[in-house]
């Protein structure tokens, strides 16, 4: 009787963690992904190579990613390699936005890993990045032709997250254009 009780917290623990384990799994496998609608915010930023500055409407004429990231980001460099891929083979553009760093650090960054942007804009006091919202690096947001922002993710991009998040998502997107236009 006495070894019985002494083992009922650890039973209980271990069932409370399984649970919890198995709701996440259900949780996170098999949901329709939330679709935004957030007018891209007003901005003027000098590009991270000095070559003028960009405005909103570099995010018009076609559905685009905006990808955050910074040279300090341990995160986003695992996340670059899956970005270089996707500039490569998919017809997809992707605009950085360098966060809170080094301007001659996030260059050399680029030049030693690889530019996956079509152009990257300098945020160095992270004002841009606080108008989109952002808690940290990397995040990730896809912005259709008109500058809207319609949908966002928290993390690090891969192959995987790619098809189940973002996908669908392009899919119902290249279909509402298609029933409006």
């Amino acid at each position: 009787m006495r070894k019985t009780s002494r083992y009922l917290p650890l039973g209980a623990v271990v069932v409370i963690l399984v649970i919890i384990s198995l709701s996440m799994m259900f949780t996170q496998e098999g949901h329709a992904p939330k679709l935004e609608s957030k007018p891209l915010p007003a901005f003027s930023l000098q590009r991270l190579d000095n070559v003028g500055t960009a405005d909103e409407s570099l995010f018009t004429g076609k559905l685009q990613l905006l990808n955050v990231w910074a040279s300090w980001c341990a995160v986003c460099k695992s996340e670059h390699a899956f970005l270089l891929q996707l500039a490569q083979q998919q017809d997809m553009s992707i605009i950085g936005l360098n966060y809170r760093d080094n301007r001659q650090a996030a260059i050399r960054e680029l030049n030693q890993s690889g530019n996956p942007y079509k152009a990257v804009l300098y945020d160095p006091k992270g004002a841009f990045a606080l108008d989109l919202g952002v808690y940290g690096t990397p995040e990730s947001y896809l912005v259709d032709s008109t500058g809207t922002i319609r949908y966002r993710y928290l993390g690090a991009l891969d192959e995987k997250i790619w098809q189940q998040e973002f996908v669908p998502v392009i899919e119902m997107l290249q279909q509402e254009e298609q029933t409006n236009g």
